[in-house]
């Protein structure tokens, strides 16, 4: 079956929870036990509109989920770049090239809104993501840095 992607809706945020709080290091700081602060989230994503919170569907069923966030910037010649975050496939699904179809979308959406560069992060502990993403054409050519405010 072919992937399908589009804008989440409100009502897709208790299956984008899901999905991260299946993530192995999603289950240590998210919860499905309070979804009001996700739903304030989503709200406020969808109003803005340098974001998109982006599900993936197979056969109907949301399997996938990424934030989009363009960043307006000086440098590049004053482009915006592209932020892909919070990338999450179900487990049952990974290896069928869906997480690549995302991407790949992710970055032809970039290219039609003229960016110049899309960058994402992924955690260190995270090595079969690491080579996924190299195996897409990204470099790992910063060191990221994030200080958690909680």
């Amino acid at each position: 079956m072919s992937v399908v992607f589009r804008e989440a809706k409100r009502e897709d945020v208790p299956r984008i929870v899901a999905l991260l709080v299946a993530d192995r290091l999603g289950a240590e700081r998210e919860t499905e036990a309070d979804l009001g602060v996700y739903l304030d989230a989503f709200d406020a994503i969808a109003a803005d509109p340098r974001n998109e919170l982006i599900v993936a569907e197979v056969g109907g069923a949301v399997v996938g989920t990424m934030q989009l966030t363009y960043i307006p910037g000086l440098s590049r010649r004053g482009s915006e770049r592209l932020l892909i975050e919070a990338v999450r496939i179900d487990s049952i699904l990974r290896g069928q090239g869906h997480g690549r179809a995302m991407i790949d979308w992710a970055v032809g959406r970039a290219r039609a809104r003229g960016c110049r560069l899309v960058q994402l992060t992924s955690d260190k502990t995270r090595g079969a993501a690491l080579r996924f993403y190299t195996s897409l054409g990204f470099t790992a050519s910063h060191e990221g840095f994030k200080l958690a405010l909680d």
